[in-house]
């Protein structure tokens, strides 16, 4: 892979229940498991970093297939689901759901974009046959 960019973190303290910072201090943020999970859910939690993240790329990855395509999608936005649970190993694993919203596209062309940002985005890239990505194109 000829690298492009390259992000630094560091987490610190107790893992969940830490701190984690880039080291260009852009992203510096307390963490502390959710509610749901036992925390005191008085920080960000890796869930919520990874559903941003995914959101932001998939969002660029689709306004790039649909320039490509000659679609104005200047109203548009991508929301992400990131849920955690366990699996039958043991351990836990993962499961996205990202919600597409193109305004002003057709449903069908929406669909088609929706479906083309899936193969170019690198959230998308990492993730397939790992988890559960669910894609659903939001109706006006």
């Amino acid at each position: 892979m000829k690298t492009l960019y390259t992000a630094e973190a560091l987490a610190t303290g107790d893992g969940r229940n830490g701190h984690g910072r880039t080291t260009d201090g852009k992203v510096d943020v307390d963490l502390a498991s959710p509610k749901e999970m036992g925390g005191s859910g008085e920080g960000t939690n890796p869930e919520q970093l990874f559903a941003v993240g995914y959101a932001a790329c998939y969002h660029s990855a689709l306004r790039i297939v649909a320039k490509n395509d000659g679609v104005n999608i200047d109203d548009s936005s991508v929301g992400a689901q990131v849920s955690i649970g366990p699996n039958d190993a043991g351990g836990f694993e993962l499961a996205v759901v990202l919600e597409v919203t193109l305004p002003n596209v057709e449903h069908d062309k929406a669909q088609e974009l929706a479906d083309k940002a899936h193969q170019v985005c690198p959230y998308s890239n990492a993730t397939r046959g790992n988890i559960d990505v669910t894609i659903t194109v939001a109706d006006d």
